[in-house]
């Protein structure tokens, strides 16, 4: 779901394991996200199979949609990278939401 709220572009649902409960830190606002793996697809790649395509084409300069692709993405994007303050970002909004 797209952080408006509204469900646009492809509609990623991300599953969220929670692995250990533990007492609660003084000062910390919950919930509060403490480690992931791997970028969330872009809004918009086409789905599942759209985002295996765009990661297969971004990878192999000799794809037929690499230099598309790669110029759509822009820069920075790393299917491998996780970002841990965006993810508690989009938590924090969530908590004064609720």
């Amino acid at each position: 779901m797209a952080r408006n709220g509204k469900n646009n572009g492809d509609g990623w649902q991300h599953t969220i394991e929670v692995q250990k409960i533990t007492a609660p830190a003084a000062g910390v606002a919950y919930p509060v996200c403490l480690a992931g793996k791997l970028a969330c697809p872009p809004e918009d790649c086409g789905g599942v199979w759209g985002y295996y395509e765009l990661l297969e084409a971004i990878r192999d300069p000799a794809h037929e949609r690499h230099e598309e692709l790669s110029e759509w993405l822009g820069d920075g994007f790393n299917p491998e990278a996780f970002d841990l303050d965006a993810v508690n970002e989009i938590l924090a909004e969530w908590r004064e939401r609720s």
